[in-house]
């Protein structure tokens, strides 16, 4: 564990914060997914519940969408984890407010906000509406504002153990916001303007959000991935973007991924689930304000070419 000097305590000084915990990096820590039920938010939710977190609420907009395949893959794999269904929409700023009353209620203490709820927009500027720009800009920025200005207060409570499995005292304040963008917040040119412009707008949150953080131990950083395999392809995806979160990785043929990826290949879910486990554990105590591109090598390989 790490040490301090007087006047300069951080809260890697908690045995309950040491990611070397034989339990787990995350053991006890409670945490908010948003977009739980698409590949990545899944992805990261498994993830979270993998290292030891005592509770993931596992968000998405719709009552319709599958909580229960979620909730009883992470049953049958992470059963000291409980993963609660919970309708949320993110853009709603009193649903934000409810959403954290219910997760203090219950448990006592927030650590993990992870904002995966991501829009990608119309692929063209003549496609684009103002509604269309301002429902991505409100799923891709407004969301993680809303974690950004709603979620340390409740993530700077300390708590005594609880009675539930998993659970561990807080005895100091930390908490760690991640961001799921795309690597669209590093250049132009993906996709289409929706989704380059509110993908820049989140980082701009990230960005901001350092120096609003000061003083809580909070800390907030953004995972951008490039092309990630989800599973669809235009054929079956929503080919206007307002149902979809990044572009379907087959828009790329094998042959240009091995051109423009320096891995060669597109990347999996459970690799942006890793870097959130990373983002949310004290692994990542002393970084706040990052941008982690998770794309292969492709935006340093050849950034004018990756997006299609």
């Amino acid at each position: 564990m790490a040490t301090s000097t007087p006047g300069n305590e951080t809260a890697m000084d908690s045995e309950h914060f040491s990611p070397y915990r034989p339990d787990g990096k995350l053991y006890g820590f409670v945490c908010i997914v948003t977009g739980a039920t698409w590949p990545i938010g899944k992805a990261i939710t498994l993830e979270l519940a993998a290292h030891g977190a005592a509770c993931v609420y596992a968000c998405s907009t719709s009552t319709e969408d599958d909580y229960m395949g979620l909730v009883e893959e992470a049953e049958k794999l992470y059963p000291n984890t409980k993963v609660i269904p919970y309708p949320y929409k993110h853009v709603d700023e009193q649903e934000t407010l409810a959403l954290l009353d219910d997760v203090l209620n219950s448990w006592g203490r927030l650590d993990v906000w992870v904002s995966s709820c991501g829009q990608l927009g119309p692929p063209s500027i003549d496609d684009t509406s103002p509604n269309d720009l301002i429902r991505c800009f409100e799923s891709n920025a407004m969301a993680a504002f809303f974690a950004l200005k709603y979620a340390p207060a409740a993530m700077t409570k300390t708590t005594p153990k609880g009675n539930y499995p998993n659970a561990a005292p807080k005895d100091v304040s930390y908490g760690s916001i991640v961001v799921v963008s795309s690597a669209a917040s590093e250049y132009g040119g993906c996709w289409g303007p929706c989704f380059t412009m509110s993908s820049h707008a989140a980082l701009g949150v990230v960005r901001s959000g350092v120096a609003a953080l000061k003083g809580t131990g909070v800390r907030i950083n953004m995972i951008s991935p490039g092309q990630i395999d989800v599973g669809i392809d235009l054929k079956r995806s929503d080919v206007r973007g307002m149902t979809s979160q990044l572009p379907p990785s087959t828009l790329q043929s094998e042959k240009i991924r091995k051109e423009v990826i320096g891995l060669e290949r597109a990347g999996l879910p459970t690799e942006v689930g890793r870097v959130a486990g990373f983002l949310a554990s004290g692994f990542s105590s002393y970084i706040t304000g990052a941008n982690l591109v998770v794309d292969g090598g492709a935006t340093v390989m050849n950034p004018l070419t990756l997006p299609v």
